[in-house]
C-alpha cells in the first residue's frame, strides 16, 4: 500500500528475470531472478547445514573406511617405494639412502635365519661329535654377524656422512642395521637397487 512505485518495479523485474545457471558469471547490476532471503532465513538454513551432522555410526564407518585406504595406500607404498605413503620411519632422503645401502650389498646377517634352523636341526641330533660341530657354528654365526655390522655401521656413517652434512641422521644407522637382519625378499619397504649396484 505504501510502496513506492521503484521498489514495485524492481520487485516484477526480479519476477520476470530469467533463471540462470550458477555456473555462468552475473553482470553485477543484473537481477538475481531470485529475492534476497530475509536474515532470519538466511541464519536458520546455516545452522541447519552445520547441525546435520552425521551419526555415530556412520562416522564410524567413515573413519574405517578412511583408515582402510590409507593402509591400502601404505602397503602400496611399501611394494613400490613411493615417498608419500611410507610410514614415518620409512621416509626421507637419509632413510632411503641407508635402505639402498644394505640392499646393494650381501650381508651375513640376513642369512641368520636360515643358518640357525640347520644349526639347531644339528644340535638336536643325539651325536657328539655333530652337537660339538652345532655350538662351534653358533659361535661362529655371532661372530661373523657381529663384525659384519660393525663394518656396515662404520662404512654408513662415512657415507651419511659425507652425502648429507647438516641433516638428521639420527637413527639411520640402527635403521639400516635392523634392515640388514632382515632376508631380501621379506624387506619392506621392498629394495629398489641391485646387489652390487652403487646406491
Amino acid at each position: 500500500m505504501f510502496r513506492s512505485r521503484a521498489k514495485d518495479e524492481k520487485a516484477q523485474d526480479a519476477d520476470k528475470a530469467p533463471v540462470t545457471d550458477s555456473s555462468q558469471p552475473r553482470h553485477p547490476e543484473a537481477p538475481k531472478g531470485r529475492p534476497t532471503p530475509k536474515r532470519s532465513q538466511a541464519q536458520s538454513s546455516r545452522r541447519s547445514v552445520a547441525n546435520t551432522s552425521m551419526t555415530r555410526k556412520e562416522a564410524s564407518k567413515r573413519q574405517r573406511d578412511e583408515r582402510r585406504a590409507a593402509m591400502e595406500r601404505q602397503r602400496q607404498a611399501l611394494a613400490s617405494g613411493d615417498e608419500r605413503y611410507l610410514p614415518a620411519r620409512d621416509k626421507g632422503a637419509v632413510r632411503r639412502f641407508a635402505r639402498d645401502f644394505v640392499d646393494s650389498r650381501f650381508n651375513i646377517a640376513e642369512f641368520f635365519l636360515p643358518m640357525a634352523v640347520v644349526i639347531l636341526v644339528l644340535s638336536m641330533v643325539r651325536v657328539g661329535a655333530l652337537q660339538n660341530i652345532a655350538l662351534l657354528l653358533w659361535l661362529v654365526v655371532i661372530v661373523l654377524i657381529v663384525l659384519d655390522s660393525f663394518v656396515t655401521a662404520f662404512r654408513l656413517k662415512k657415507q651419511l656422512n659425507e652425502r648429507f652434512a647438516g641433516e638428521n641422521k639420527r637413527g639411520a644407522v640402527a635403521y639400516a642395521l635392523m634392515r640388514s637382519l632382515q632376508m631380501r625378499r621379506l624387506r619392506l619397504p621392498k629394495p629398489q637397487v641391485k646387489r652390487g649396484e652403487r646406491p
